[in-house]
């Protein structure tokens, strides 16, 4: 993968002069101009360093949402996110996978990341923190173990384990991107060029060689229509090939979350339960987890040794085969407990030890029926107003998916939360919050 040089890192300037640099490139983009590499420098370097405050930092987030930038310009803006921070190195194949984002209820990588990590490769999976959705990867990891690690925690980690789930914003990778995240969230906020930038920016940092990306589309997604969604695959794999990474971009309709949770507890229990192979798992999760998790290992597999091609091939059939049996066997399990413990955590924890907020509401279906649609946009307000991702606790579990049969006033989903006050106003507003779409039988 193409590094990114000291010269091409440090761009000398005073800082006063630096930030003037930046408010005029801000100012140029507002007009829908065009910025060259040493206007994106200066823009990300004053935000990595706190020089721009939340207000100038908003506009120029806003800027990008509304007038979007050139495939030139996302290439400056990556280049210059990765090289205002720090980043790691490792040899040979270093996977990751990456979603999009926008689906609650859908917490992959805590099931890809043992999987991979289990068949030998290298997978560091820098994770963000919620955006749009009740809950980042970080935020859920965080359950299990510390996310928030050193630079060295992690090479250590990754040492001991081959892979880990941090939060990517704990030790100055790609910095500024952390900080445009935390003022667009409060808007839900986030615009394709940024969704690029922000994923390929950790990616690069991270030293990654090969990566799949999750990109789903559907009416309550970040992506609402297929073209948008290929638009978005031509971009990362124009990002992907300007610096040497090999990557495979999976499109798929969304129409409900994976799992049945949404939220940190809930959603951190389906993935446990999935790498468990109980009866209670969510299968819909397993399903997805293991088409992303063997993606990425054929997309490794293809600089692999022969000889180790050759029998995946023969005793898998493929990377799905692969993935498969690591689930099945109980690899992948064995693997998360030493990622945990490896991050500080309790390498003992089980799905059952995860208990959501202690006050809860259930929601009961009007009429007898089949489920049409959930919306997983309402669904995040519900949450986020329920109190995640601060509150751990705070959240959905949906009793009922699309497709499934429910009864007059039978449960289709229950709320949890940490406080009673929080619950009370989601109560108060449910009349004016549809979740669920009820069709008659």
């Amino acid at each position: 993968m193409k590094q990114i040089s000291k010269s091409e890192r440090k761009i000398p300037q005073e800082s006063i002069l630096e930030v003037q640099s930046a408010l005029a490139a801000i100012r140029k983009k507002l007009l829908g101009k065009r910025l060259n590499y040493k206007e994106i420098y200066a823009i990300m370097d004053s935000i990595a360093t706190k020089k721009l405050g939340d207000v100038l930092t908003t506009y120029f987030a806003a800027s990008g949402y509304s007038k979007g930038f050139t495939n030139q310009e996302l290439f400056y803006l990556t280049k210059a996110m990765v090289a205002t921070g720090d980043q790691l190195h490792f040899k040979g194949v270093v996977a990751d996978k990456h979603s999009i984002g926008g689906i609650p209820g859908t917490r992959t990588t805590l099931v890809i990341v043992p999987i991979v990590a289990a068949a030998g490769f290298t997978i560091p999976k820098s994770s963000s923190r919620a955006i749009t959705t009740p809950g980042g990867t970080a935020d859920d990891m965080e359950i299990l173990a510390p996310v928030n690690l050193s630079k060295k925690e992690v090479y250590s980690a990754v040492k001991k384990t081959n892979g880990c789930i941090v939060w990517g914003g704990s030790f100055h990778i790609a910095p500024a991107d952390d900080i445009i995240i935390r003022v667009e969230e409060p808007l839900l906020l986030e615009s394709y060029d940024k969704i690029l930038v922000s994923i390929m920016a950790k990616k690069i940092a991270f030293g990654s060689t090969h990566v799949v990306i999750d990109l789903p589309y559907g009416d309550s997604v970040k992506v609402h229509r297929l073209k948008d969604a290929q638009f978005l695959k031509e971009k990362f794999e124009y990002l992907a090939k300007k610096f040497d990474i090999k990557i495979r971009c999976l499109i798929h309709k969304t129409d409900e979350p994976f799992g049945r949770g949404i939220g940190p507890i809930l959603e951190t229990r389906e993935s446990l339960r999935v790498l468990e192979q109980g009866k209670n798992r969510p299968i819909d999760l397993e399903i997805r987890s293991l088409h992303l998790a063997g993606n990425l290992l054929e997309l490794c597999l293809e600089d692999s040794a022969k000889k180790l091609r050759e029998e995946i091939k023969k005793k898998y059939g493929n990377g799905i085969g692969w993935a498969t049996h690591i689930l099945q066997s109980g690899l992948a399990l064995k693997k998360m407990k030493e990622i945990i413990k490896a991050q500080g955590g309790n390498p003992n924890v089980n799905s059952n030890h995860l208990k959501p907020g202690r006050f809860s509401y259930g929601i009961t279906s009007h009429k007898k029926g089949t489920v049409k649609k959930i919306n997983s946009h309402v669904a995040t307000v519900i949450t986020k107003t329920l109190g995640a991702p601060k509150s751990k606790g705070a959240g959905i579990y949906i009793h009922k998916k699309i497709g499934e049969s429910v009864e007059k006033k039978e449960a289709l989903c229950t709320l949890y939360s940490e406080s009673a006050s929080l619950l009370a106003q989601v109560k108060q507003s449910l009349p004016n919050l549809t979740v669920f779409e009820i069709t008659n039988t």
